[in-house]
């Protein structure tokens, strides 16, 4: 075990997603409503940061972009360059790597844009220094990110308060979907940000399926349950408390998620 505890909670970041391919399908219409929102156009160098199963980068690229894209899971990357593969895409450029630490020039790019992804990264105010520092002066950066007073947001609260604490200094991944807060971190290295929000929907024939959906695929819900699996008194708890936040959100057999899209030139 590493002296350095984000070292560790990284490496079991790393490890938690592993199983999140299942879920990435859902995101596939939120990555064209981020790349129109970015106004990403052909030739434009783009980086996708935390790219998972590579829904955006491949999305870009299909746009003319020159894309470039990076993720802390080698697991996801492999179902990104098969997915590049089958949408005739093979020039993007893949990385494993750590949004705290892109592995890039400066000034390398034209939009850095972030779908879910660059959220978790447990020190923001890396985050930003390095997306910044990767971008050209005239460049620009966009996201989508889960609000914490919509139903994603209210989830991942539900799976700190059944996990063990993060490092001191990490940040809650849902308050990138406070614009209060995103105005602030901003602040420093981009110009006035803009908004637009949207809805994700899951098809679900239950509640029951939502969550059973959820625990197999969204890897820090797996380990909450994986992690009370010996105490089924409190797994009957967590589970029955996911599926009272989720009730609200459930109509006509689809759940409906709530995402926020952020846009901001460099300052």
């Amino acid at each position: 075990m590493s002296n350095d505890p984000f070292t560790d909670f990284k490496r079991k970041q790393r490890e938690s997603w592993t199983t999140f391919t299942p879920a990435a399908t859902f995101t596939t219409p939120v990555a064209a409503h981020l790349v129109r929102f970015a106004g990403i156009r052909p030739g434009e160098s783009v980086l996708d940061v935390g790219t998972g199963t590579g829904v955006v980068a491949v999305t870009a690229a299909r746009t003319g972009a020159r894309v470039s894209a990076l993720d802390l899971t080698p697991e996801l990357l492999l179902q990104a360059r098969e997915n590049a593969r089958i949408a005739g895409h093979p020039e993007i450029t893949w990385q494993e790597g750590d949004a705290e630490a892109l592995p890039y020039q400066d000034a390398s790019f034209d939009v850095v844009v972030s779908q879910f992804g660059h959220m978790f990264a447990p020190r923001p105010e890396i985050t930003v220094a390095e997306m910044r520092r990767v971008l050209k002066p005239s460049g620009r950066v966009a996201f989508a990110t889960w609000p914490p007073e919509h139903l994603v947001g209210r989830m991942f609260a539900l799976i700190g308060r059944n996990s063990p604490p993060p490092p001191p200094g990490a940040a809650s991944p849902t308050l990138w979907g406070n614009p209060a807060v995103i105005n602030e971190r901003l602040a420093s290295a981009f110009g006035e940000p803009f908004f637009e929000r949207g809805t994700m929907v899951y098809p679900a024939l239950s509640l029951t399926h939502y969550r059973v959906f959820i625990e197999a695929s969204i890897g820090p819900m797996r380990k909450v349950v994986e992690g009370v699996a010996d105490a089924p008194d409190r797994l009957a708890r967590v589970r029955a408390d996911f599926e009272a936040l989720a009730t609200p959100y459930y109509v006509d057999n689809q759940i409906q998620q709530s995402y926020l899209l952020t846009r901001a030139p460099v300052r």
